[in-house]
């Protein structure tokens, strides 16, 4: 994740710098008058007011700009288009019963990170391998991921250590694996429990 940059300061009156006499900063600093010389009444009259009700306007029109921004600084680097991912074909057997799955592969941790964000759609027996260079806990979550998923995840053995059904769209909520695999399957969300995937079932892939 990006940091986002510090906002820029803004200036204040020096009467609101230092407390003034009310203690309120204010939204402009008004010329203040020079010897023998009156305030402008028309800074008052003419200006003050309608700034005023134009910052109250424009105000939600900057708070929903400013969200957008930090939504958009969220994501640590461009999107990738799947096309440019390895693809290979992925097994299931369980019981004589085989299911096979076309699945881009996560092969770096940029490709890692951006996972299945953003997509829109996931057709059945598509899904997307993320290879692990070793046995580890691997960790999830569904931010800016648009459809709910299936984690299926593959211990050291070859075999379905751990299944996440329909994992909740957007959500920051850790998903983990609780221990060491070498790979995690994401599907569409409730196919897993259609074709009776289950812990056990042993998992193979042809390397790209």
């Amino acid at each position: 994740m990006k940091r986002a940059a510090r906002a820029a300061g803004t200036g204040t009156c020096p009467a609101a710098a230092g407390g003034g006499a009310s203690g309120k900063n204010h939204a402009f600093c008004p010329r203040r008058a020079g010897p023998g010389r009156s305030p402008d009444p028309a800074l008052h009259t003419s200006h003050s007011r309608p700034l005023h009700f134009l910052a109250v306007r424009l105000a939600p029109a900057l708070i929903l700009a400013c969200a957008l921004a930090s939504i958009c600084l969220a994501q640590s680097g461009p999107i990738e288009s799947l096309t440019h991912f390895p693809r290979t074909t992925l097994e299931i057997a369980a019981h004589g019963e085989h299911d096979r799955f076309n699945v881009w592969i996560a092969d770096t941790p940029a490709r890692q990170e951006q996972g299945l964000m953003f997509v829109r759609d996931l057709p059945r027996t598509q899904g997307m391998l993320f290879p692990q260079p070793a046995p580890q806990v691997a960790n999830f979550w569904m931010k800016n991921t648009y459809i709910p998923l299936d984690m299926i995840f593959v211990g050291a053995d070859g075999r379905i250590a751990k299944i996440i059904a329909n994992a909740r769209p957007f959500s920051l909520d850790v998903l983990s694996s609780d221990l060491p695999v070498t790979a995690v399957l994401e599907i569409r969300g409730g196919e897993a429990h259609e074709l009776s995937l289950a812990v056990g079932d042993r998992v193979s892939w042809k390397a790209h």
